[in-house]
């Protein structure tokens, strides 16, 4: 499978030797971790942590998505603008920091006044009794995405414990005219929208935009000793919210993407059965969030009932054949990858044996040529990093999955 796979990995490597400048409409493209050069410059820092490569292909790939102006405007998170450069560079080795220390202790400093004036926000629209955004505290742009950079370069700092404290205010109940919401119900659809299919928002249950984005950073953080006042209780609020909702199916448990003021009134979800099992919205996901929270609460019953979920997921053949792309955010690359996380914790063995099938469905469902894009989230990028885990037979050396917050 190694061979294959390593083959793979250069042809895609081959496709993305040289920087893409940014669309002349879309400068600030380069700084997007999902689908720009700081993105598909992780694959190559990855190589050659590994010695697959030299490091200027790295050090190109950093100098275009660091060339222009890098905004850490209130719009910014972890996959755009200087959260996403700042990781990138955090990925770097210790031998070339004398590259990059001087960009990345000036972002640094943005990133941590933009944590305490996105902190601020919210908890003032908290107090006025507004509904959330997926902005406001999502993976890709809200605070999740922001801790989860804090988290992984400055764990100590009075940032990320007010990001934390902010995300265990998101899991009280709404007050005044939305009394008894969820915290995290958001005034708009999933696709950000204001539709007559969700009159009044919705609740969101994925990784990349719903209440298991926060859960995962809070049990990462708590699981390293990280904790402020209520984050121990907040992450069983959002488990019991998972509990409520989690549907049994024919072949195991499953939980909705998102969730209607119908369905709130009626106790039953309008989705009819399980989607995709995606990292971003799918049991893939969910899954690894409710097993990091039963290890950070050493609940040993909490995690086996994910770890159950997961493997009963990815045996079913009607769930696996939603699967479609080869992508990290929708596809085999983020489900590997996710795997791969949650076995290396799990207590439940049948994890490790999920892992062979899902090398074959990687392997087996890429093809650099089939225009798909260049970027991380989507395209050849992730799936290259996926590659270079299953070669390598270890988890990154970069850590570049952490932007995923499965690790």
């Amino acid at each position: 499978m190694t061979a294959p796979a390593s083959r793979l990995i250069e042809r895609l490597a081959d496709r993305l030797a040289e920087p893409i400048p940014p669309p002349a409409d879309e400068p600030w493209g380069a700084q997007s971790l999902a689908e720009g050069a700081a993105g598909i410059a992780l694959l190559h820092i990855e190589r050659a942590r590994h010695g697959m490569a030299p490091w200027t292909s790295a050090h190109r790939w950093i100098m275009q998505a660091a060339s222009g102006e890098v905004s850490a405007a209130d719009t910014t998170g972890l996959f755009l603008g200087a959260p996403a450069v700042a990781f990138l560079l955090s990925t770097a080795p210790p031998s070339v920091d004398h590259l990059y220390a001087g960009a990345r202790a000036t972002l640094h400093g943005h990133i941590t006044s933009l944590a305490h004036r996105r902190t601020e926000a919210a908890l003032e629209r908290m107090n006025h009794g507004g509904r959330a955004t997926f902005a406001e505290y999502d993976v890709f742009y809200g605070l999740t995405g922001i801790g989860a950079y804090l988290l992984r370069t400055d764990p100590g700092s009075t940032a990320l414990e007010r990001v934390l404290g902010c995300l265990v205010a998101l899991t009280r109940p709404l007050q005044r005219g939305d009394r008894g919401l969820p915290g995290w119900w958001v005034g708009h659809g999933p696709n950000r929208e204001h539709s007559a299919d969700f009159p009044g928002g919705h609740g969101n249950l994925g990784v990349a935009h719903g209440i298991t984005g926060p859960l995962l950073l809070m049990s990462r953080a708590l699981r390293s000793g990280i904790s402020t006042t209520g984050q121990p209780d907040a992450i069983r609020t959002i488990c019991d919210h998972l509990d409520t909702w989690q549907q049994h199916g024919e072949a195991g448990p499953w939980w909705p993407e998102h969730l209607t003021l119908r369905d709130l009134a009626t106790g039953r979800p309008h989705q009819p059965g399980p989607a995709r099992p995606s990292w971003c919205y799918g049991t893939t996901g969910i899954a690894r969030a409710g097993q990091l929270a039963g290890i950070a609460l050493k609940d040993t019953a909490l995690q086996a009932v994910y770890e159950d979920a997961l493997h009963r997921a990815l045996t079913d053949p009607a769930q696996l054949a939603q699967v479609i792309d080869n992508g990290l955010c929708h596809g085999w690359a983020g489900i590997y990858q996710t795997v791969v996380r949650a076995a290396a914790d799990a207590a439940d063995l049948r994890l490790h044996k999920l892992i062979a099938p899902l090398e074959k469905a990687l392997t087996s469902d890429i093809e650099p040529d089939d225009g798909q894009s260049p970027g991380l989230l989507n395209g050849h990028a992730g799936s290259a990093l996926a590659l270079t885990t299953l070669v390598t037979r270890q988890t990154p050396i970069s850590g570049w999955d952490s932007c995923l917050l499965i690790d």
